[in-house]
């Protein structure tokens, strides 16, 4: 008996999970790419949203306070006797020192404005001008300072950051500001701004700076290339970016790491061509895909060093006009190299 049933099992065909035809791997293959399609795009419509949902509530909390600070430093700019435009070397711990004492003095005038014979003299109001910040003295004994940004020599946003202290001896504290949420503006202050305010007072600047340069050239591809790139998504300061470029049958995939958030080049580059099979008879042979339905080799991506050292000496606009002009050439050569051609 048990011979019996031994020898019928023997007989019995034998039903493996991915002993499928061709046609029915294709299919299979093909499900999956659509899957992977579809969740690639509900990803990048997810991201989009998170952006301009980021975007627009900073807008709104910051717009009142933007706007009050700005007719504050008009008001003050408006009434000041003198501005002085100071060149790095004049911009020194000695000049903030002396800007601290004056808003001091001026709110101990305030102060004992009700004593006529103990009244000093009105402070002269004086604004300061170094490269993009403008430096001046708020009601209160308050430090102001205005930060100008540009791009390609066309002005961008302005952006503010108030200093307070309640007597020349201590410290400086940052009482309000209009710096972006996500820059770490109060790390910055914890680690400088009681040590070296000079210091701090610059660092803020180069890195609103260098997030307006970072996001401009972002804009400015999008804007020129933007029937060209796909997938483009990037970090909220722009120190994180990433992006695909379908060309010449293959997919060019760029990442880029900026070192630090005032960094203008990016510092980690990775530029690869992968190559892309036609959907045909053709691609279901290159796909080499072995019996069992599961393991497949497909041929390794290009490292695209030139494009790599484009990116790190030039802005992101004109590397990438580099890479676009220079790839035809590069892809040839390299397939060439590999014995692919």
């Amino acid at each position: 008996m048990d011979s019996d049933i031994d020898e019928s099992l023997r007989k019995r065909p034998r039903k493996y999970p991915f002993s499928t035809n061709s046609s029915s791997r294709k299919s299979f293959m093909q499900d999956d790419d659509n899957r992977l399609e579809i969740t690639k795009a509900k990803f990048g419509s997810l991201l989009k949203r998170h952006g301009d949902l980021t975007e627009r509530l900073s807008r709104d909390s910051d717009k009142i306070i933007f706007e009050r600070l700005q007719k504050e430093f008009e008001a003050a700019r408006a009434s000041q006797t003198e501005e002085i435009c100071l060149d790095k070397e004049q911009w020194n711990d000695g000049l903030l020192a002396t800007i601290r004492e004056r808003v001091h003095m001026e709110a101990d005038r305030k102060a004992m404005s009700g004593d006529a014979n103990l009244l000093p003299s009105p402070q002269e109001k004086i604004t300061y001008k170094i490269g993009n910040k403008v430096i001046c003295c708020l009601e209160g004994a308050r430090i102001g300072i205005q930060y100008e940004t540009s791009f390609a020599g066309e002005a961008c946003e302005l952006y503010h950051c108030v200093l307070e202290s309640k007597s020349f001896l201590e410290k400086m504290t940052v009482l309000e500001h209009t710096v972006p949420f996500f820059l770490p503006i109060r790390e910055i202050e914890n680690d400088l701004l009681s040590s070296n305010a000079m210091k701090f007072i610059d660092h803020i600047g180069e890195l609103l700076q260098a997030y307006v340069d970072r996001r401009e050239q972002v804009r400015l591809i999008k804007e020129i290339y933007g029937n060209q790139i796909r997938e483009l998504y990037h970090s909220l300061p722009y120190h994180m970016v990433e992006f695909v470029r379908v060309d010449f049958d293959c997919k060019i995939t760029v990442s880029l790491r900026y070192a630090d958030l005032t960094s203008l080049l990016p510092t980690r580059i990775s530029v690869l061509a992968w190559p892309m099979f036609k959907k045909n008879s053709a691609s279901s042979a290159s796909l080499n895909r072995k019996e069992d339905g599961v393991s497949g080799t497909q041929a390794p991506p290009i490292r695209l060093t030139y494009a790599e050292d484009a990116l790190r000496s030039m802005s992101l606009p004109e590397a990438y006009a580099e890479i676009v002009l220079n790839l035809p050439q590069e892809l040839q050569q390299v397939n060439q190299q590999r014995g692919l051609t």
